[in-house]
Parts: C-alpha cells; sequence; structure tokens
C-alpha cells in the first residue's frame, strides 16, 4: 500500500514538471486552433487585428527558431558521410526537411501578420 502511494507521488511529479518543460513561454499567445479562427472571423476592430498581428508575428519567431536550430543540426549531420548514413533517408534528409517546412511556416506566419498588420492600419 505505502508504496502504490509513493508511486502515485512520484509519477504526478514527474507529471507535473514535464508539463512546465512542455509548457509555452511566458508572454506566449494560449489559443487553440478554434479560438483563433473565431478570432479571425469575429475581427473587425484595430485592437483585434493588432492581436491576430501579434499571434502570428510570435508564432513567425517561433517556427524561425525552430528552422535555425534543425539548420545547425543540418550543418552537423552534413559532416557525418559515413555508409550507415547513406541510405535513404539519410538523417541529414531529413533534418534539410525539417528546416524547410519551419522556414515554409515562418513564410506562412509572416503573410498572416502582414495582412492583420494591414487590416489594422485602415481600420484606423
Amino acid at each position: 500500500m505505502k508504496t502504490r502511494v509513493i508511486a502515485a507521488v512520484v509519477f504526478l511529479l514527474l507529471t507535473n514538471s514535464l508539463n512546465r518543460a512542455n509548457a509555452q513561454p511566458l508572454g506566449a499567445p494560449q489559443c487553440t486552433h478554434p479560438q483563433l479562427r473565431a478570432m479571425m472571423q469575429e475581427a473587425h476592430t484595430r485592437q483585434q487585428y493588432k492581436a491576430l498581428a501579434s499571434y502570428f508575428r510570435f508564432q513567425q519567431v517561433s517556427f524561425e527558431r525552430q528552422a535555425q536550430s534543425e539548420k545547425q543540426e543540418w550543418e552537423r549531420r552534413s559532416q557525418d558521410v559515413s555508409r550507415l548514413s547513406a541510405k535513404y533517408p539519410r538523417p541529414v534528409d531529413a533534418s534539410r526537411n525539417r528546416y524547410e517546412y519551419f522556414m515554409y511556416e515562418a513564410g506562412q506566419m509572416n503573410r498572416e501578420a502582414t495582412h492583420y498588420e494591414d487590416l489594422a492600419a485602415k481600420a484606423e
């Protein structure tokens, strides 16, 4: 009985610490996809457009950071040209694909942020 209680406490502590590690940094806009979609449909004031623009700018910066770290990993993996990494898909290919994905997403977020910044400027 005592071991079950201890195991449960340890499990809760580990779960709590993992949730904190995976949490977004302070100041990060937190909304679900349905909430974001509703905000986009209901936006018609300058403040609403600015809020959406800041959300998309934050997402852009986040994707650019991920792309930068993946680029470093891509460069590190491209140094290894051994036979083990010669099979397709090579680890270097996976890193390159993730880098390109993150850059694409950053570009999409930039496009959305620019769109809402323009709408905010026109709403004045």
